[in-house]
């Protein structure tokens, strides 16, 4: 009985606990070309013409932190991305904010600026 009893708290915990709301900010990079951009500076020189290349584009984007991390977007973030990239006039250094519900390494998007 106490086995059930503890299970049924930990699953009752793992429902309650919200998501954690944030405010991200960084480079925007697609998924493709996120691993040859593992830093924040060398993630400021991807071109906007490589992340709306298809294959890129098509791998979805994220945001490169700071520290170094990459925060997978979901399908709503995908769709900011694609319009905020083909409204910019810029070419590289897509600094960026994301409002959003961070679990682990993506998050669900709510909002997208280019700063």
């Amino acid at each position: 009985m106490r086995r059930v009893l503890s299970l049924l708290f930990g699953l009752t915990f793992l429902v309650s606990t919200p998501l954690a709301a944030a405010s991200v900010e960084g480079i925007l990079v697609d998924k493709a070309c996120s691993a040859e951009t593992t830093t924040y500076d060398a993630a400021k020189e991807h071109s906007r013409d490589c992340a709306l290349m298809d294959d890129c584009k098509a791998s979805g984007f994220g945001v490169v932190t700071t520290d170094g991390k990459f925060l997978k977007f979901d399908a709503a973030g995908d769709k900011m991305a694609v319009e905020a990239l083909g409204k910019s006039s810029k070419e590289n250094n897509f600094t960026v904010t994301v409002d959003g519900t961070v679990e682990g390494n993506s998050i669900k998007v709510t909002s997208l600026k280019l700063t």
